[in-house]
């Protein structure tokens, strides 16, 4: 059998289509979740990483967010999946769903803060003293002046994390998920096929059908902001 008969074969037979379909399922579904965790803690972590509150206790999460900017980012995404899986939640029937959605949610999170952290420090600084001399607060400032600036420079490296995100999701069968990358070698060792490049080929697609979407869908939102820019 010719590798494209086996290509042919895996969209064809509907149980390798079906398993294929299942792997495509949790390979969403982890990334949908920990893109939203990331967003929202990566957001988080940026604003107190910025504060210039004076007061003694906004040291603790100050300091706080810079470690786990530090240990996150210097440390292999596989390991802290690992240590999620097998330490922290290593609970008796806890889903090891939410379990690849947090790890990759919290290691998303740290790089979607210096991403924003980066594109609220790109906006010039006249910008907030513009703000503060018309009598807005600072955090009235950073709220309707700087950010929905900062929000158009970090569109694309948002973007850039939100495509690693997905790509870095093929490990989590190191814990036992089922997902596209699994489902591509499960698939392979069929004895129909038996053989992983038409199956992984396969796989291949389908990461580069979704990367292709959500780069359009990024591009689309840049030339909106473009658009406005000049109104």
């Amino acid at each position: 059998m010719s590798f494209f008969e086996k290509f042919v074969l895996v969209f064809t037979e509907p149980k390798y289509l079906e398993s294929m379909l299942t792997g495509l399922r949790m390979t969403l579904a982890i990334s949908v979740g920990a893109a939203l965790i990331g967003l929202v803690l990566g957001t988080v972590v940026a604003l107190v990483g910025l504060s210039r509150s004076k007061h003694p206790l906004m040291k603790i999460p100050k300091l706080i967010c810079g470690i786990y900017v530090t240990v996150v980012r210097g440390t292999p995404m596989a390991l802290q999946l690992f240590i999620m899986a097998f330490v922290v939640l290593a609970i008796r029937g806890f889903p090891v769903l939410v379990t690849a959605i947090i790890a990759f949610g919290i290691n998303s999170g740290a790089y979607v803060s210096e991403n924003i952290r980066a594109g609220i420090l790109s906006v010039d600084v006249g910008q907030t003293e513009a703000g503060r001399s018309l009598g807005l607060s600072s955090g009235a400032t950073m709220w309707y002046i700087v950010i929905p600036q900062a929000i158009k420079n970090v569109i694309p490296s948002i973007g850039n994390e939100l495509i690693a995100l997905i790509k870095e999701t093929s490990i989590v069968s190191m814990i036992g998920m089922y997902d596209l990358t699994a489902a591509a070698k499960n698939v392979g060792s069929g004895q129909n096929l038996a053989n992983y490049l038409a199956p992984m080929t396969v796989a291949a697609l389908f990461y580069l059908a979704i990367v292709y979407l959500l780069t359009f869908i990024i591009k689309k939102i840049e030339r909106r902001l473009r658009q406005s820019d000049r109104r």
